[in-house]
């Protein structure tokens, strides 16, 4: 008998299955996916989910709570990222998740609806190594996890009319370590802490270990609001990480970085680390004396 509930939707599949199949053989790229399986299987259970089914290089699961589904998500990340015997051809195997909670219908031990497909598609929305999940799974969360969760795009999914904007879960441990202002990571290394700042048509924004994360973008939202045709409405974001500092590009026309007497750089929907100081371009070139550039400077603190 079918059944209205509210769940925790999480799909998890291998990247590149297909050519882990043509560089290892059918047999070995057997192994090394079943693993991963077995992997995805474990932590779900370990946290309270239910592994619904499997599908090739795919495992579907649900969890009555989301944050048991982010347990499980990050656990299957860190299992398979840290397991050195699954690697094929010098490449470490990598996995991608999406992540959706809400109304599903239960019957004869599987779920429909379109909290389903909303999860489904937020897997095809995350690279390799990404955990990517939705507003409204991000309202359910402790406040813990969502510290851990950064908006990222806005998307009209396939089959949906309306708008759905994209978070990144940072699994990673440190990245979340990074975001604590109790933990001094630049003092637990023995190096002086950095700080970044940016400067734009006469504002000014600092990046510290308290403050570890700027947003760029034409959106009101941003952090640092800039408008431009070609910038995008969540342009990129910069955080700070073990003391260094990350620009992640997701824009259509992507990011321009230009340091003061060196190379320029181009990033699209990928990240670069920024160094010293020199201008930042979303969409085209950056001029110095565009009141579209970013400047910055990378001190000690």
């Amino acid at each position: 008998m079918a059944k209205d509930v509210e769940l925790a939707i999480v799909f998890a599949d291998v990247v590149g299955s297909t050519r882990l199949y043509e560089e290892l053989g059918d047999q070995r790229a057997r192994e090394v996916v079943a693993t991963c399986i077995d992997i995805m299987r474990q932590a779900t259970e370990e946290h309270h989910g239910t592994v619904i089914k499997t599908m090739g290089d795919e495992v579907m699961s649900t969890f009555a709570v989301a944050n048991d589904a982010l347990n499980a998500a990050a656990k299957m990340q860190k299992s398979i990222t840290g397991n050195p015997e699954l690697t094929a051809e010098g490449h470490h195997v990598a996995i991608r998740i999406g992540c959706h909670a809400g109304p599903v219908v239960v019957e004869n031990r599987d779920v429909f609806g379109s909290t389903v497909h909303t999860a489904n598609r937020m897997t095809s929305q995350a690279k390799a190594g990404q955990i990517i999940t939705t507003e409204a799974m991000v309202a359910l969360l402790t406040p813990e996890w969502q510290s851990a969760v950064r908006q990222i795009d806005v998307a009209t999914l396939k089959g949906q009319g309306a708008e759905v904007t994209l978070f990144e879960v940072l699994w990673q441990t440190d990245d979340i370590t990074s975001m604590l202002p109790s933990v001094s990571i630049s003092a637990q290394e023995g190096r002086r802490a950095m700080r970044l700042r940016l400067t734009f048509d006469g504002g000014e924004v600092m990046l510290t270990e308290q403050r570890p994360n700027v947003a760029i973008g034409r959106a009101d939202d941003n952090d640092l609001v800039i408008r431009g045709n070609l910038i995008s409405r969540l342009h990129a974001r910069i955080e700070i990480n073990r003391n260094k500092f990350v620009l992640i590009d997701q824009s259509t026309n992507g990011t321009f970085v230009q340091a003061e007497g060196g190379e320029e750089l181009f990033v699209r929907r990928d990240s670069v680390q920024i160094k010293g100081e020199g201008l930042i371009g979303l969409g085209r070139v950056p001029e110095r004396d565009s009141p579209l550039t970013i400047r910055f400077y990378c001190e000690e603190a």
